[in-house]
């Protein structure tokens, strides 16, 4: 997760502790030591089918999810862990009767409780509910023009009810941010989606780009070419600190390509930024890529991955044996691998310099396309000169 509006711009963001090297208290931590932020899965069902969705979900219940009181025990191991943050999601997490029940506990436990929803649900009682629990950020996704995003959704006025589920957060003052997954579908609508930005004061967005597992696996023609890649993150970029001068608190960031750290400080570095030092510096102590130490996920029924895109190495259930114990175990040969990754990744990668800065990208992307566990993801989009 790489913040535009930080590295450009200096802006202390509260999640900076933790991007940055930080603990749940701010003290400094290595990268490989770091207690990680937690996805979990909370359901399959979803009112809606997207057609990027990672976890395949759709309004079929999964063949097991979690119930209240185990979802509590995983609350309370997260907790006792150190993990600083646990991401309800899904499927739709709000579609689990019990969300404000499990949301409101890991806030009493200490975690800071997070959600990725599509929107739909968040009527003016259910965001009254999450503000009053202390709920303490709502991540909608939005990916395009009204069209574009009915389209992906799959649910025509869909669209509708996510800007209004927005627009209910905000009326209650819960902090809300928006959610584009970038594809070659909906580029060029990005421009679109800061004007909704600045038309309804939306302090937040995160893009994340295209990761081609689930039923992303079925549009991987809709991944971007280097070239748009590149293009894509300098219009970011430049709306970015455009928005910036019409409403100082707003935070842009792009996630899940690891290469936009390095891409970004040597555009910093071609444009003489005095804060091109200092921004590397940051980026060093991100680490970039994070699965399988500072990101985990679990699913619905309890089975424990990497990350929440990685889902074909199934690495325990936490009806089982504990989170903690799970991610500790480097008798496990992929978590051993994860934890000295600079040591295993291969070809390009492992000739990178910018290898502690990036982490060697996302190892779901690299499997997939060369079969190896350690193969290099070939959304980089550094040339060969950039990274020698």
């Amino acid at each position: 997760m790489i913040s535009i509006t930080k590295l450009f711009t200096g802006d202390s963001e509260p999640n900076d502790k933790l991007r940055y090297g930080g603990n749940r208290c701010g003290d400094a931590v290595p990268v490989m030591d770091r207690r990680p932020v937690v996805v979990w899965n909370c359901t399959k069902r979803c009112n809606l089918v997207c057609s990027h969705c990672y976890a395949r979900s759709d309004e079929a219940k999964g063949d097991y999810e979690l119930s209240t009181k185990e979802g509590k025990n995983l609350i309370d191991d997260l907790a006792q862990f150190g993990s600083p943050v646990i991401l309800f999601s899904g499927g739709e997490p709000l579609s689990r009767p019990d969300l404000p029940e499990l949301a409101k506990y890991a806030v009493e436990k200490g975690l800071r409780a997070t959600i990725s929803t599509n929107g739909t649900l968040i009527d003016e009682k259910m965001a009254a509910k999450l503000k009053e629990i202390q709920l303490s950020y709502v991540g909608i996704s939005i990916d395009g023009t009204e069209e574009t995003h009915d389209k992906f959704r799959q649910r025509k006025g869909s669209y509708a009810k996510a800007v209004q589920g927005v627009r209910n957060c905000l009326a209650v003052g819960l902090k809300v941010g928006l959610r584009f997954t970038i594809t070659k579908d909906n580029m060029q609508d990005i421009g679109d989606v800061f004007d909704l930005m600045e038309r309804e004061n939306i302090p937040r967005i995160c893009f994340y780009h295209l990761v081609n597992t689930g039923r992303g696996e079925d549009i991987s023609g809709s991944l971007l070419t280097h070239e748009e890649t590149a293009n894509v993150v300098d219009y970011i970029v430049k709306r970015t600190l455009e928005l910036k001068q019409k409403n100082p608190a707003v935070e842009v960031l792009t996630v899940d390509n690891s290469a936009d750290g390095p891409y970004l400080y040597l555009k910093m570095k071609a444009e003489n930024n005095p804060k091109t030092e200092e921004v590397y510096q940051l980026l060093k102590r991100n680490g970039g890529y994070s699965s399988g130490v500072g990101i985990g996920c679990v699913s619905w029924n309890g089975d424990v991955y990497p990350d929440q895109f990685w889902r074909q190495h199934k690495l325990g259930n936490v009806l089982e044996r504990p989170f903690s114990e799970i991610w500790q175990d480097i008798s496990n040969p992929l978590m051993a691998g994860l934890k000295k990754r600079h040591e295993m990744v291969e070809g390009r990668c492992a000739e990178c310099k910018f290898l502690e800065i990036c982490g060697g990208n996302f190892r779901a992307r690299g499997e997939a396309a060369t079969g190896s566990l350690w193969g290099p993801d070939p959304a980089c989009y550094l040339t060969d000169e950039e990274i020698k």
